[in-house]
């Protein structure tokens, strides 16, 4: 990256810290009120990333052994987030998803973010709400292009 590019990106991450030390003190009821840890708020995270996904795939990703993973996810499971099943291929293999109540706590925490950045946008001028709505576009077509996912939008 050219060092000029590299300046940008050192003033945009402090600028995002700085905005996320005047929100903190803002943090969403949903979250503070969490019965979860954040090991297994992790763990649901993989589980929605992934799909549904054996237990050492969920120990690989989180870089924790397997005896870990399998704790963690016996906890969601009897708190009823987290459903373990056998592979339907090979029984000795325990196959976790996210029960309906998993992906719903998530939803919400999902929510809660989106509120964060409705009051972010909040008494913005139209002229930088457009301005916003640019850069969000911009970070989505990167992001895409890194993913390999082909813009949708222009694919009509």
């Amino acid at each position: 990256m050219p060092p000029h590019n590299e300046n940008l990106v050192q003033n945009i991450l402090k600028r995002a810290e700085d905005i996320y030390n005047l929100l903190s003190p803002g943090i969403p009821t949903e979250w503070l009120s969490s019965d979860l840890t954040v090991a297994q708020l992790r763990v649901m995270l993989v589980l929605l990333a992934e799909g549904p996904t054996r237990m050492s795939v969920i120990a690989s990703n989180l870089d924790i052994a397997l005896s870990t993973a399998t704790g963690i996810v016996d906890n969601l499971v009897k708190k009823g987030l987290v459903i373990r099943e056998a592979d339907s291929q090979d029984r000795r293999l325990v196959i976790c998803r996210l029960s309906p109540t998993g992906q719903d706590n998530l939803s919400k925490l999902w929510t809660s973010g989106q509120f964060q950045m409705e009051k972010l946008l909040e008494g913005l001028t139209a002229d930088e709400l457009r301005k916003s709505a640019e850069v969000a576009e911009i970070l989505y077509k990167n992001i895409s292009r890194q993913k390999g996912i082909r813009d949708r939008s222009t694919a009509r």
